[in-house]
This record gives C-alpha cells, structure tokens and sequence, in this order.
C-alpha cells in the first residue's frame, strides 16, 4: 500500500516531468507545413512549371502504367524532330489501331500539325502510330528518340516501349517524371497552344465534312484558368489525368495515375499549389554584391511556402584560374562568377554575376531545373554564349 508521502512524491515526480515536456514543446515547435490535399491516386505529383519544383506528391516516384499520358511525350518529339507543315500518311499499321481513334482512312494524308491536335483532343492511338512512323522512320526508330529525350530530361523511372501508351511490358513512368515531362513540354509554344484547345477542326479528304474534335479535357471547362494537359486509361493502368492551370501568370501542372476521383483531386491539387506556395523574388538583376563591385546579371523566383524564405542561402562562386586568379580572359568581358541559391542546402538555381558597368546579357527565361538538380551549367553557359555572341559576331 502506497503511503501519503509516496503518493505525494509520485505526484510531484509526474508533474515535473509534464513541465519538461511541455517547456520542449515551446522550445521546438513542429513545422508548419501545409495540409497536404486530399487525393484519392495511387500516384500524384504537382509541380511549378516555371521552375520546376514539385510542390506535392504520393508515391511520386513508383513505377507505373500511364496510358496516354505517353502522348505527352509523342507530341513534344514529334513538335521537336518534325515539320508541322509535313503531309503524314497512315499507313496500314496505323490503321484500325485499336482503342482511342480519330478514324483515319487507309493511306490518308494530314498536316502533322493537324494530326497532333488528333492525338492530343481525341487520344487518337492511330494518330500517334501514323506521326511515329513519319517522324521516327519507323514506330521502334520514334520510340528510341522518345527513351533519348526521357534521359535528356533525368527521368530516372520512365521507359516508353510505343507511341500511344497501351499496355506493354518495359512501357512506364511516375507521377514524378510525368510532372517533370510536362512541365518541359509546356514551355513549348506550340504544344502549350494544343494542349488548351477546346475544340479543333481539320481538313477531312475523304469527306464533304471536315474532322471536328472536341477536347477529352474536362477540366479545361471545370477549372478556373485550366490550360491543358492530357486524359488517359486503359483497363490495366485505369484512369491517368494531367492538368495545368495558369493563375496571374504563374503556371502548375497537376499529374494522377490509377485515381477514380480524377476531376476533383486536381481541382484541390491545383488550389493547394496556388494557395499555399507563392512566387517569391529570391534575387533582382542588378542588385548590387555587398563587398565587391559586382552586381547580379539576371532575376530568380521560386515557389516557397510559409516560413521558407529564413532556409534560404546565397552562395558566391567566382571564376578562377588554377592558380586562383580571376581568369583574364572572362574577366575582360565582365562575367565574375555565379551566385547559388540553396533551400536547406539544396540547390534551386543560379544566376550569373558581373562587373558594374559591364556588358549584361538580355535575361533569358528560366527553365525548370533538370531532375538532378544541376541548375547551375546552364544558366552559366546561356550567359557566357551571350557574351562571345556579342562580341564576335558580324
């Protein structure tokens, strides 16, 4: 039996030790991060297309099937290796290719051009045969461009085995690579023009009518500032969705694969990304250096959330010789070296510095940072091309 003064001591001894825990609780408090949306994927990612950050993500990088989410990429080789002024004829593989069709004719010619808003409208698996074989000689010579461009980008997970995405052993992505994809695909003109389109029409040669597609898409009509990307499904991969939204002037691109609740889980996706990360200016061009008589030779913005601008660190690299100079060469031409931008010791991007008084080349638009995240070669390579350009040309 416990006497009063043990009792009395074990009291005292519990409410010391709930005084520590609550003095810790002050003195660490857990992050306050965003609540993470709702979503009903087996596979999700969200990401900012202008600089590449995925903002969200579930199981982002497990290896899936993605059904015609793969005319993503048909359409950005084929944008990219093709002429869009091209007549693409279909031939008889192309023909009758089941699933998804625009229904072309034995032999019928199309504008490549008018062929991807096929593809990319109405899913068309016939199309997407039709523009492999004319761009990549063959579908197996389309699909090798399309695996050289997935490493291009570092998509680590992703392995294409055909042009239209039904089902194929050694065919697929991630929510992760997907997202990335897009985010490539949609800095270009001419596919960021397709992919918002609504409603398309094309010569028909074999018809008084001509071909009227209307976009698979619901979301561009769901969705505030919707602007693309592409539906998908097959009976092993179930339902695959990318979207894109632009809200004043800044850009994401939601991706879910195998996710029954499709429409709904991007609206939240996409409203968690405009709403809880926001376009934050890290540096301005022509900010002066403290210390030196530099200044900085290009803007960087980047999505942060709540409270990680303080994670935030600049780094000042400069360009040597070997034997620790500034090289003479560059250094004539005002080009000092770079700042890299860090987020918890993580590299997010860079831009290059220079003499006050010298020659800045025309800031280019950033590019989303590769998968490796090895920002800063590019950056550094666009701004020393500029210069010798300027110098050296006619």
């Amino acid at each position: 039996m416990l006497t009063r003064q043990r009792i009395v001591s074990i009291s005292l001894l519990i409410s010391i030790v709930l005084l520590f825990e609550s003095a810790a609780a002050v003195a660490a408090p857990e992050a306050d991060l965003p609540p993470e949306p709702a979503n009903h994927a087996e596979a999700a990612a969200l990401i900012d297309v202008s600089s590449g950050r995925i903002l969200y993500e579930k199981e982002g990088d497990k290896q899936m099937r993605i059904a015609s989410l793969t005319k993503i990429m048909t359409a950005i080789v084929a944008i990219e290796h093709g002429n869009l002024k091209d007549k693409v004829t279909v031939s008889r593989n192309a023909f009758g290719k089941e699933g998804s069709s625009l229904f072309l004719k034995l032999g019928e010619q199309m504008k490549l051009e008018d062929m991807l808003y096929g593809l990319m409208l109405r899913s068309g698996n016939d199309a997407a045969t039709a523009i492999a074989e004319h761009v990549g000689g063959s579908e197996e010579g389309f699909v090798f461009l399309m695996n050289a461009k997935a490493e291009q980008l570092g998509l680590e997970h992703t392995h294409f085995a055909n042009p239209h995405g039904l089902d194929a052993e050694g065919h697929y992505s991630t929510a992760n690579d997907m997202a990335k994809l897009t985010a490539y695909a949609l800095r270009n003109p001419v596919f960021r023009e397709i992919v918002k389109t609504e409603n398309k029409k094309a010569p028909n040669p074999n018809e008084q009518w001509d071909y009227s597609w209307h976009n698979k898409n619901k979301m561009l009509r769901l969705y505030e500032g919707a602007d693309g990307v592409k539906t998908g499904y097959t009976k092993k991969a179930f339902r695959c969705l990318v979207s894109s939204a632009t809200r004043d002037g800044r850009q994401l691109a939601a991706v879910t694969l195998n996710d029954g609740d499709d429409w709904n889980d991007h609206g939240r996706m996409l409203d968690y990304g405009f709403r809880y990360y926001p376009i934050v200016e890290v540096t301005r061009k022509n900010t002066p250096l403290s210390g030196y008589n530099f200044v900085t030779g290009a803007s960087f913005s980047y999505p942060l959330a709540e409270g990680e601008e303080q994670m935030l660190t600049k780094k000042l690299v400069l360009t040597k010789t070997a034997s620790g100079g500034i090289t003479s060469e560059r250094a004539s031409f005002g080009l000092r070296g770079r700042i890299d931008m860090l987020l918890d010791g993580k590299l997010i991007g860079s831009v290059p510095v220079y003499e006050k008084g010298s020659y800045i080349p025309k800031a280019k638009e950033a590019l989303p940072a590769p998968a490796s995240g090895n920002v800063r070669d590019s950056s550094w390579r666009d701004a020393w091309t500029e210069v010798m350009q300027r110098l050296f040309s006619a």
